[in-house]
């Protein structure tokens, strides 16, 4: 029967490494997943949620303007544009038509 070797420390070493690396690796692909955000209509009470994903520089998936001040990005599926106030929360929506279109103003709960 063949003799086992005990694991060197050099060994132990690496194994403790890499398993770092991966829970490391694990934790940054659970931030890229992004903070989710509850928008809501002032008048009508309805709320939804929001997905920012601030090292994609996306909201909802698509392409967003993000710096200090505010948030902009524009729904590919409806075509609507969007700015958050990273301060007050405040949320405006264009609605863009050929008849001049409209706003909405809604309010958001960003995370401290």
């Amino acid at each position: 029967m063949a003799r086992r070797r005990p694991f060197s420390a050099y060994a132990r070493t690496a194994a403790i490494a890499a398993l770092a690396a991966a829970i490391s690796a694990f934790g940054r692909a659970a931030e890229a997943e992004g903070v989710a955000v509850t928008c809501t209509n002032p008048f009508s009470g309805a709320s939804w949620q929001i997905a920012i994903d601030y090292d994609r520089k996306t909201v909802d998936s698509n392409p967003a303007m993000i710096d200090e001040a505010e948030i902009s990005w524009r729904d590919a599926k409806d075509g609507w544009r969007y700015t958050l106030d990273r301060k007050s929360g405040a949320l405006t929506v264009v609605l863009a038509s050929a008849t001049g279109g409209n706003f909405l103003h809604e309010q958001c709960r960003l995370p401290n």
